[in-house]
């Protein structure tokens, strides 16, 4: 930056800022990378959008209370696909973080609105830790195996890597399916039951209940594949409010 003759240069940051100020100069860089390869036509669905995917699969063995709806998560197991790892214990935090991060968001992350009549209507009210429920320690699963899939080079990315950050979060969607099925073993065989997200305990209480209903009913309908009960005579088919308004939809 051009000093004036005789005069002294800036000494401090906001001299510096001040001066560029005045002089037109700017203090700031901007650039993009574009990655290589991708190209997408629209018009014909083709292409190559994306430099690679990531792959993971999780199993994870949840115990449900029938009485309350009160669960706890006592096994997960986890194989994720982090191309030829930088890093393999900070991938393994990636893998585990991210993965209780969704178990929260799945199962505890109620978010509430004020429905009053009053001027904050509409205000969001879980906006705080003190009414917003975040995973803890205590929501960490007793047993938790972590692998990382090997010989999984990717090439064309940084040292054969791959990005681990956001994907394992999908994982927990293991955990709500577990509860979904756990509730469903409260009916009878071929069960299937809707379960809401966030899956509080409260909502599991409810779909433990529409399990225990389909008992009444004597038959419960399911779609394919999947195990139809013995179906007396003259039962009054039962089904999930989630299929019957996708089966709606298909029919309209």
């Amino acid at each position: 930056m051009a000093e004036t003759s005789g005069s002294v240069g800036p000494n401090t940051p906001i001299e510096l800022v001040r001066a560029a100020y005045f002089q037109r100069v700017q203090l700031f860089a901007a650039g993009y990378y574009r990655t290589e390869g991708l190209h997408w036509d629209s018009s014909v669905m083709q292409g190559s959008p994306f430099k690679y995917f990531a792959y993971g699969v999780a199993a994870s063995e949840v115990e449900v209370d029938g009485f309350t709806g009160a669960y706890h998560t006592r096994r997960v197991d986890i194989v994720h696909d982090v191309g030829d790892s930088l890093s393999p214990l900070v991938d393994l935090g990636q893998v585990e973080g991210g993965f209780v991060q969704g178990a929260g968001w799945l199962t505890l992350e109620d978010l509430r609105w004020d429905t009053g009549d009053g001027p904050v209507r509409g205000r969001l009210t879980t906006q705080a830790a003190s009414t917003y429920k975040l995973p803890s320690f205590s929501e960490m699963p007793e047993v938790f195996n972590v692998t990382l899939f090997e010989n999984a080079t990717e090439e064309g990315a940084v040292y054969g890597s791959k990005a681990v950050g956001e994907p394992p979060l999908m994982l927990a969607f293991s955990v709500r399916e577990a509860l979904r099925q756990a509730a469903a073993a409260f009916g009878p065989p071929g069960t299937s039951v809707d379960l809401a997200s966030p899956a509080t305990p409260e909502a599991v209480y409810w779909a433990v209940e529409q399990a225990r209903a389909a008992l009444e009913h004597g038959h419960v309908e399911e779609g394919s594949p999947g195990a139809v009960p013995p179906q007396p005579v003259g039962a009054r088919p039962f089904r999930p409010e989630s299929e019957r308004v996708q089966d709606a939809l298909s029919h309209a």
